[in-house]
């Protein structure tokens, strides 16, 4: 009953910037963690950044000070502006959210179906 959709993936140069969105929809009571992970080709599926429901975010040390995550706690939303992109970013970008859908009912987890980031030139 839970869905992520992610949007705003898409082809940039190198230090280039995007920003990712994430609705969540379905039944939610509330939402205890929102972040983002990425599948590059070769590699395991990574933390990108999340922000829990306090508003703590944690970041890999690989996009710390060139990514932000935000959340709209009104539209169930998490976005990740990503600034000075590099080849490196290019991977499938995974929307991922800890949703508690009843006031009775703990978190589960969900993923999005993932938006492609391609930074080349």
């Amino acid at each position: 009953q839970v869905q992520l959709v992610e949007s705003g993936g898409g082809l940039v140069q190198p230090g280039g910037s995007l920003r990712l969105s994430c609705e969540a929809s379905g039944s939610i009571f509330l939402i205890q963690t929102m972040g983002w992970y990425r599948h590059a080709t070769g590699k395991q599926r990574e933390l990108v950044a999340t922000v829990t429901k306090f508003g703590s975010t944690n970041y890999a040390d690989s996009v710390r000070g060139r990514f932000t995550i935000s959340r709209d706690y009104a539209k169930n939303m998490v976005t990740l502006q990503m600034n000075s992109l590099k080849p490196e970013d290019t991977a499938v970008y995974y929307c991922n959210a800890d949703v508690a859908p009843t006031t009775s009912w703990g978190p589960t987890n969900y993923w999005g179906q993932g938006t492609q980031v391609t930074v080349s030139s």
